[in-house]
């Protein structure tokens, strides 16, 4: 990556990023995600609805924020409100269209974990924050996009801990549960794209990463994965980079 006009950052950014659909309502978390719904909403989605945990609804960023409570999210913003007002009136209604999530580990099914690592999690190896909004971002939102470090000990075949749902068991798992919309679309990772297969959602390899290999993702997640027809992750246009550098981002908060 280092021999290439842009950093592993700006490639998960644009990757990400051309994930929104114009017009869509984006829930977007501190980093990344704020790159990536800020490059939508500056190409080619530029009626998405951004909003943020800490309670604006539609803001017309003119500054990358540093977290989701910055007052520059309130740029714009049609509400200003508080997280239960985001929660509630937003997102439990229905209105969330797409939601970024991460974690520490997630599993070939796209079930998250943020709580705890170990068999048992009333006395865990690791404990981590757990949920915060997740949880109902996950199982309420109309799909989500997860990012996360690609490695072999973060993609278990099972989750210590579910925090948030993904498509728990595969197959109609997730409706049998009473999730009866939401569940994740991609994976977008420090070396490739994944998606979920229609019928059983296990995970497949979309794009792996320009400078790495299928085989190379396959070989780094702890659960067999289908590479078949794998391809190379497009790289970010000239365009795309100049608005991430000059128009998104000038300070480098997150892409230094």
């Amino acid at each position: 990556m280092s021999a290439r006009p842009y950093s592993l950052t700006e490639l998960m950014a644009v990757a990400a990023a051309r994930e929104i659909h114009d017009g869509e309502v984006v829930f977007a978390g501190t980093g990344l995600p704020m790159l990536s719904a800020m490059l939508a909403q500056h190409t080619h989605a530029p009626g998405c609805c951004i909003i943020f945990e800490a309670g604006t609804v539609a803001s017309q960023l003119a500054h990358l924020p540093m977290s989701v409570g910055d007052p520059r999210t309130l740029r714009g913003a049609a509400t200003a409100a508080g997280l239960q007002e985001v929660f509630n009136y937003v997102l439990q209604a229905g209105r969330v269209d797409v939601g970024f999530l991460s974690g520490a580990q997630v599993d070939r099914y796209g079930n998250i974990n943020s709580t705890s690592i170990g068999a048992d999690p009333r006395r865990p190896q690791v404990r981590f924050s757990g949920s915060g909004g997740a949880c109902d971002i996950a199982c309420l939102a109309r799909r989500t996009i997860i990012i996360a470090k690609h490695e072999k000990r973060r993609f278990p075949v099972s989750v210590d801990y579910v925090t948030s749902p993904g498509w728990l068991e595969g197959g109609d798992s997730r409706r049998r549960a009473g999730l009866i919309r939401g569940g994740p679309s991609a994976i977008v990772t420090t070396k490739a794209v994944m998606r979920f297969r229609e019928d059983t959602k296990a995970l497949y390899l979309e794009s792996y990463h320009p400078g790495l290999t299928a085989q190379a993702v396959a070989e780094d997640t702890g659960f067999p994965i289908d590479i078949h027809g794998a391809v190379e992750t497009p790289a970010p246009t000239p365009e795309e980079l100049r608005i991430l550098r000059e128009e998104v981002d000038p300070e480098r908060i997150f892409l230094a």
